[in-house]
């Protein structure tokens, strides 16, 4: 027969237990983590990978957590994947450019249009198969590259593509490294600036565009345009080089004229 422990013994454990159990608690709440979060990243199998491939994702930078995409009900860890909560669970393939589309609405347009969004539930690719499921991160031209494109197919093309894109993207940051500065200066650039962003608008819609014939003529059009307010905003730089020369100019001659009066004056009083 087993002795019983003492009881404070038995009390201290307790103690320990609801300290510990404390400890792990607060942190969580502390951060303000969904139940979600709080389950799944405690979770060391299958389970909590989501949450370990979430974690500095661009959608935890922008505050966009697990039920924001899978619905239920985060505050309640017995009713969280209840869909009497809301929750939708991991689409199907061919669902998944509508679940995404829910906030990207314009992308979710332009990836339909496109030759992968035509080929969607025919072996196609879909927003995760190059955006990921939970390890996602801003898209920027790196992510056309040999490694991501060759497991479907070839790379040539994405590759004249990402060619055509490069010099539109490098374009689009200086004019707007330099709308930055002369705004800094107090030049009005609302028109430039409504300007840039039209066009940065078409340069991310050719994003899904596959075709290289439309992704080249595009990127053709919109460097014109660039061109033309890139033109507009030196003109306006070059109007404020001059006027700051001038200014100096004269700021000096006053300065020597008044060093003259000053040398003057004090010739005649001695």
């Amino acid at each position: 027969m087993r002795t019983p422990l003492p009881t404070s013994i038995s009390q201290l454990f307790v103690l320990c237990f609801a300290l510990l159990a404390l400890s792990l608690a607060i942190p969580c709440a502390a951060r303000g983590e969904t139940v979600c979060l709080q389950c799944h990243g405690a979770q060391t199998g299958r389970g909590g990978i989501p949450v370990k491939q979430w974690r500095n994702s661009i959608h935890d930078e922008n505050g966009i957590s697990c039920n924001d995409c899978h619905g239920g009900d985060p505050t309640d860890a017995v009713n969280a994947m209840s869909p009497a909560r809301g929750f939708l669970g991991a689409p199907k393939e061919t669902a998944i450019p509508a679940f995404c589309g829910r906030c990207h609405i314009g992308i979710m347009k332009d990836y339909l249009q496109s030759a992968h969004g035509k080929a969607l539930g025919k072996g196609g690719p879909t927003c995760v198969t190059c955006h990921h499921a939970h390890d996602i991160h801003k898209v920027t031209l790196d992510l056309i590259n040999q490694t991501n494109c060759s497991r479907c197919h070839t790379y040539e093309r994405a590759a004249i593509i990402k060619n055509a894109m490069q010099q539109t993207e490098a374009n689009i940051s200086a004019i707007g490294s330099t709308i930055q500065n002369l705004k800094e200066q107090g030049v009005d650039t609302d028109r430039y600036e409504k300007g840039l962003f039209a066009l940065r608008n078409s340069y991310h819609a050719l994003f899904h565009e596959v075709n290289t014939a439309k992704v080249q003529g595009e990127s053709g059009r919109i460097n014109q345009e660039l061109a033309k307010i890139s033109g507009q905003l030196t003109q306006i730089d070059n109007e404020h080089r001059q006027r700051r020369i001038i200014g100096g100019l004269v700021a000096g001659l006053f300065l020597i004229g008044a060093l003259f009066v000053h040398l003057l004056k004090k010739t005649y009083d001695q």
